[in-house]
């Protein structure tokens, strides 16, 4: 059982999940813009700070949003995305459990 309410025990399917998500530079930039913004993070936003094609944006969010690092929100036909701290904290804890 966790901890925590809010620091989740991550499966080892999870786990395999966040790693290939971190793996590519790509998702790796868009989280740490994320990780700069106090609060949700329009689409827009996201497109206007890295420089790659709205599709590619895309795949690369719906990929993050698969291994539970960012959360959706549709605002109207716009989409607001959260960073998922606690799955990041989960994440670096399972690492230092299995490795350290």
């Amino acid at each position: 059982m966790a901890p925590h309410a809010n620091q989740p025990e991550l499966t080892d399917d999870q786990l395999s999940r966040v790693a290939k998500a971190l793996a590519d530079p790509r998702r790796y930039e868009i989280l740490k813009k994320l990780g700069t913004q106090p609060c949700a993070t329009p689409c827009s936003h996201m497109r206007d700070a890295i420089d790659i094609s709205p599709a590619t944006l895309s795949h690369h969010m719906k990929e993050l949003e698969t291994a539970g690092l960012v959360r959706s929100e549709k605002d109207g036909k716009f989409v607001n995305y959260f960073l998922q701290h606690h799955i990041l904290r989960a994440y670096l804890n399972r690492l230092k459990a299995d490795l350290a």
